[in-house]
């Protein structure tokens, strides 16, 4: 029992601190994502009714608050291009979950991963292949889970069926907000190995990632233009 305790604990160092990773990338500064994965946990365990037949609630750590930097993010760094790849991306990525979910059986008999895990997985591929950026591709995975949410949601209204909804109810754990996670390691893991097979930055790199360059250049040089 004290195994499963100390492996638990230490996928969850892990998590949060490929989380904290991600979100230096997003317009935060180290102390502003330690807050922001802080603000996570703690509104894990806060739900807010938003409709009541059937019910569906929104959490705040595993849907308000990625949901929101995500607006941030679109809003601080978005071009009319970037813009409308977003729109683009997720769109796809919603209309790739709702074909899943249609194919895929969710019987834990016949499934091979768990839903939670697949949908993170298939929106953080698709979102990195439409947003081709690391923030682009945070921004459509995490609006693109949350489209589906909603895609969902009237889907059970339109079924006449009152099964109460939750999204975002897996709090820091919750698809969105790994989604948006793998979105952006992807992002870096492949900008890095393209980086490095080319010796560096090529000056054909997309705008987006030539912008994140430019947000957070070299400690040299930042060095030398300070003297």
């Amino acid at each position: 029992m004290s195994g499963i305790v100390l492996l638990v604990g230490a996928s969850i160092l892990i998590f949060l601190g490929l989380a904290h990773r991600v979100l230096d990338q997003l317009y935060l500064s180290d102390r502003g994502g330690l807050f922001f994965i802080g603000a996570l946990i703690a509104g894990s365990f806060i739900n807010i009714p938003i409709w009541r037949d059937p019910l569906v609630t929104l959490n705040i750590g595993g849907a308000l608050l990625p949901i929101s930097l995500a607006l941030y993010v679109l809003f601080k760094a978005g071009s009319g291009k970037e813009w409308l790849r977003s729109i683009i991306g997720i769109v796809l990525t919603t209309g790739v979950l709702y074909g899943v979910n249609r194919l895929y059986r969710f019987d834990t008999n016949y499934g091979i991963i768990e839903p939670q895990f697949l949908w993170a997985i298939i929106a953080g591929v698709v979102a990195y292949i439409a947003g081709r950026s690391r923030r682009l591709a945070f921004i459509i995975a995490v609006l693109g889970i949350l489209s589906m949410d909603i895609v969902h949601v009237f889907t059970v209204r339109g079924m006449g069926t009152n099964v109460p909804t939750q999204i975002g109810g897996g709090g820091v754990f919750d698809t969105i907000v790994i989604a948006g996670v793998l979105a952006v390691l992807l992002a870096e893991i492949v900008g890095e190995s393209r980086e490095a097979m080319q010796g560096g930055p090529s000056r054909g790199d997309h705008p987006a990632e030539l912008s994140e360059a430019l947000d957070h250049p070299p400690i040299e040089t930042r060095n030398n233009k300070e003297e």
